[in-house]
């Protein structure tokens, strides 16, 4: 057994390793360390015990105390939902096309509606409910269907073009192209006519010309004036606001091949309360009547 050689500067033994005169001590390790050590070590085998930390092929152990971050939070969201249902609860009764919009029923349900509409409709209508091509922008003042909070409540309440649905919101544009009722020809004469009343280009042969087959196919939805009509969803062809875009392409597409955009009817999806509440935000937006 070879003797340790004792550093005589430190009085501490050597691990016999030596580098150009250089020797490495074999000093032990602070006690308040290994007791911290040691500590930790316990630490963590109560731990495994009392709380979920081992995971298994389909879950992890439950541990001695049945907590879990999940069981937590259900525990936090019974408690929120049992503080606000008084308030659901009125909300859910409430009529919600004549309730005042200065009240604190009022204000609490456009609250819950800003948060429903995350949930629910942000997909389609955007987190600041502004749409995209083919999904109505909330924040104008531009409704197809009609934008006070009764026709935006029929509407959240039956869709639109949901066939389950007998009170859902249902118009139908032909295919003027796809289905032969107008050659291409007249199709561009359709679309030159339509930018023109929309502004968007000058007057045109074209344009005249398209403007007798406007009123033989589609005053009858559009109005003489083509400033739309809530009762068939016809949109407003006068304004600057175009659901599917009002270049000559777009104009083109929707004319051939026609346009039968749908929503749910969340009437059979969400409770009364919450189509309240996401009637209230949505009036709330900016473009509500």
């Amino acid at each position: 057994m070879t003797e340790q050689k004792i550093d005589e500067a430190t009085g501490v033994a050597t691990k016999g390793h030596e580098w150009d005169g250089i020797e490495e001590l074999d000093t032990p390790l602070p006690r308040w360390w290994l007791w911290t050590f040691y500590a930790t070590i316990l630490f963590a085998i109560g731990y495994c015990i009392a709380y979920p930390a081992i995971p298994l092929l389909h879950r992890a152990t439950s541990g001695v105390l049945g907590w879990s971050s999940r069981g937590d939070l259900a525990h936090d969201m019974r408690a929120a939902d049992a503080a606000g249902a008084a308030t659901r609860a009125a909300i859910a009764r409430a009529d919600i096309a004549t309730l005042d919009p200065q009240s604190p029923l009022m204000q609490a349900a456009v609250a819950g509606g800003r948060a429903a509409f995350k949930v629910n409709c942000t997909t389609c209508h955007g987190a600041g409910a502004a749409g995209s091509k083919g999904y109505p922008n909330l924040n104008d003042d531009d409704w197809l269907w009609g934008g006070d909070r009764a026709a935006i409540h029929q509407t959240l309440v039956h869709g639109i073009r949901q066939p389950d649905d007998a009170a859902t919101r249902l118009s139908q544009m032909p295919a003027f192209g796809r289905d032969g009722i107008l050659k291409p020809d007249e199709i561009q004469d359709l679309v030159s006519y339509v930018r023109l009343i929309a502004r968007k280009e000058p007057a045109s042969a074209g344009a005249r010309r398209g403007a007798p087959l406007f009123a033989a196919n589609c005053a009858i939805c559009h109005g003489a004036d083509a400033k739309g009509n809530r009762q068939f969803g016809a949109p407003n062809l006068t304004d600057a606001i175009w659901l599917y875009g009002g270049d000559r392409d777009g104009l083109t597409a929707t004319i051939t091949n026609a346009r039968a955009g749908v929503m749910p009817a969340w009437g059979n999806r969400l409770d009364a309360a919450t189509i309240n509440m996401l009637t209230a935000y949505v009036h709330s937006l900016g473009g509500g009547e």
